[in-house]
């Protein structure tokens, strides 16, 4: 019978992987919680409809990449392709900007996209999310921003670029967009990629995100949105930026960086590593202030940024793992209920370890415990069982002495 394998961009994380996923996530606890975000969890299937008035019909990721099926009463779902658009749809749902006025949430989960799975990219892959509801004012961008700096610096990634621009607003925005696609229409468009041909038509500003290399070359030339942007927007741009003059926070102007989502307005940040090759974006995200209301909503601004866990562990090695506290060797077969009652009132004790189920040989349990890098290896035999003490032997420098039962915690305890 044929071996069942994992999906195609589906990884298993084992030990060393899920322990610097769940670094990356406490490290995202410590952090944000000095800034108010409260922790929100989302379902990881909804309606197809709320991706497509959010993320946009036009986008790659709803025409491409989105798993898209039938449920058994006829009702498109999807599993989720990014985190924000289930954020404000809890958000509207639970009636939250009735109750308060800035609202600070922060997820963490898989999110699904069918792309070709390359290095740091799956089609089950895993963000940190920040979503901030409710502040129209530039100091909220520029506060998003030092947030996540502040924690890539925690998590220990250096060797980045903080890269920024403008995509305008309502107001000004349309008038670029017509700008830059009788522009495009005025360059020879056969030079160009299918996808950019298409964008052209449907999403002009999606044409300076292409990395064609060709493509980026022929619209090298292309206007400028911050030199198109209304005084408002500038004014706001400029504020955002004095922000983080003052905090030293160091950044660079894309006028390239659009973003791949409709509902990004006016501040687009990403931070890019210079160490993990031409696909080097490990964070970003930007103002959304029609986002709500494209769901039903009210008219609240918001901002947000999403990390891709994949992408920072790319450039993280994995914490170093705990060791055991204690590894029980059964030595003999009726002692076996014995070291189980032993290895629970350890582990009672707040001490972490495992037990040899089977029973070996001095010279086999020995080995097993060696194995295990556990500190002390309990042995546990017939005399052990007779007297209710354990043998305690010290793995690093060899010392073993008998301890009752009652008084193995304490012992091991002390010695640590």
């Amino acid at each position: 019978m044929a071996k069942i394998q994992a999906i195609k961009g589906f990884a298993d994380l084992f030990a060393d992987e899920s322990r610097l996923f769940t670094y990356l996530e406490q490290s995202a606890r410590t952090v944000f919680s000095r800034y108010a975000f409260t922790e929100l969890r989302t379902p990881l299937m909804e309606y197809t409809d709320l991706f497509c008035r959010s993320i946009g019909t036009e986008t790659d990721v709803v025409q491409k990449e989105m798993y898209t099926f039938a449920d058994s009463k006829g009702r498109s779902m999807s599993l989720r392709p990014e985190a924000t658009a289930g954020v404000m749809r809890a958000y509207v749902e639970n009636n939250v900007g009735a109750k308060e006025s800035v609202s600070k949430f922060f997820t963490t989960g898989p999110m699904f996209r069918h792309e070709r799975p390359q290095k740091g990219r799956m089609r089950q892959f895993h963000q940190i999310n920040c979503e901030c509801i409710g502040p129209k004012e530039p100091e909220a961008d520029a506060e998003m921003i030092s947030m996540l700096m502040t924690f890539l610096a925690h998590v220990g990634i250096s060797n980045i670029t903080l890269q920024l621009n403008s995509l305008g607003c309502p107001n000004c925005r349309p008038a670029y967009r017509d700008l830059l696609k009788s522009w495009l229409k005025s360059l020879d468009t056969d030079l160009l990629c299918e996808d950019c041909k298409r964008r052209m038509e449907t999403n002009p500003l999606r044409v300076l995100d292409c990395k064609n290399e060709q493509c980026k070359k022929i619209t090298s030339d292309a206007p400028l949105m911050l030199e198109h942007t209304c005084e408002e927007c500038s004014t706001h741009f400029n504020t955002v930026k004095s922000c983080l003059d003052a905090q030293g926070i160091s950044y660079e102007i894309n006028h390239r960086l659009v973003r791949g989502l409709d509902y990004y307005t006016r501040t687009a940040f990403e931070v890019v590593s210079n160490n993990i090759g031409a696909q080097g974006s490990i964070a970003g995200g930007g103002r959304y202030d029609g986002l709500v209301e494209s769901i039903g909503g009210s008219s609240v601004p918001g901002i947000g940024f999403a990390c891709g866990m994949e992408r920072l562990a790319l450039l993280l090695q994995a914490p170093e793992a705990k060791k055991l506290d204690f590894y029980i060797a059964v030595l003999d077969e009726n002692c076996r209920q014995y070291a189980f009652t032993v290895a629970q009132n350890l582990r009672k004790g707040e001490l972490c370890g495992t037990l040899g189920f089977e029973s070996r040989s001095i010279k086999s349990a020995m080995r097993q415990a060696d194995k295990s890098e556990a500190r002390y290896a309990i042995l546990i035999g017939s005399s052990e069982l007779e007297q209710n003490t354990v043998m305690i032997k010290n793995m690093e420098n060899g010392n073993q002495e008998a301890v009752s039962f009652a008084n193995a915690v304490s012992y091991i305890k002390e010695e640590k």
